[in-house]
């Protein structure tokens, strides 16, 4: 995609006007990892990459207070989008180096939410992660979701149709697999297209105010106030 749809001076789309986007998802090839055999040929090719787009699915709760762990790890690069079903993985290491590698980059909405999460089922570092809302917000794009970030960016939509289904399922359905995908998918895209930006008048202008200095205050306690009061006689008693 070489013509961007953004314009800075326009204001952000509505949800109204998102609906009526034609939809945009990813036709290129994916590979299913669900065992640690077919993990290691997937980290083989990933750790070639400097560069990949990142989300993660999770079982959505329907009890309050509940904690569901991610059920799945979706990683693109611009060749393949790969799926990794982490109940079938029992060897993280070699996923948590790329995952951890700051000279890595993986690009992706929220991510270091999702990190947080993903150090509940094994040891992962945040290194070379980026935040595409914190970036789009820099080129001007005042959008949250990869699904905002896509419509104002590309002219695109994201379908959301299978967000709330079972991500802990044995085995995902198609249209799952092609959610799942397109949402990596997009991630990578929208960071090869927003690193073309240049930073917003606006947002140069936040980094260039000068910083406030803090105010100190002094804490007055009953001790404090009697010890100035003595100090404040002395010096009316030596003037006189």
């Amino acid at each position: 995609m070489s013509t961007l749809f953004f314009d800075e001076t326009k204001p952000l789309l509505t949800k109204e006007e998102i609906n009526l986007l034609p939809a945009i998802t990813y036709e290129g090839e994916i590979v299913l990892v669900r065992s640690d055999e077919e993990l290691q040929l997937a980290v083989n090719e990933l750790k070639k990459n400097s560069l990949l787009g990142f989300d993660t699915e999770t079982r959505p709760k329907f009890i309050k207070g509940a904690m569901n762990l991610p059920s799945l790890i979706q990683l693109a690069t611009d060749k393949k989008v790969y799926l990794i079903q982490l109940q079938h993985i029992t060897q993280t290491e070699e996923l948590a180096k790329i995952l951890s590698d700051e000279h890595i980059i993986k690009a992706g909405v929220a991510i270091h939410d999702d990190y947080r999460s993903l150090a509940r089922l094994f040891p992962v570092s945040q290194g070379g992660l980026v935040d595409l809302a914190k970036l789009a917000n820099q080129k001007g794009i005042k959008a949250q979701g990869l699904r905002t970030i896509s419509a104002n960016l590309l002219g695109y939509k994201v379908s959301k149709g299978a967000q709330c289904s079972n991500w802990a399922s044995e085995t995902l359905s198609h249209s799952q697999i092609q959610y799942a995908a397109t949402d990596a998918w997009i991630g990578l895209l929208l960071y090869t297209q927003l690193i073309q930006l240049a930073d917003s008048p606006t947002y140069l202008a936040e980094q260039a105010k000068p910083k406030k200095k803090k105010r100190r205050f002094r804490f007055f306690s009953k001790k404090n106030s009697e010890q100035e009061n003595i100090a404040g006689k002395s010096l009316e008693e030596s003037l006189n």
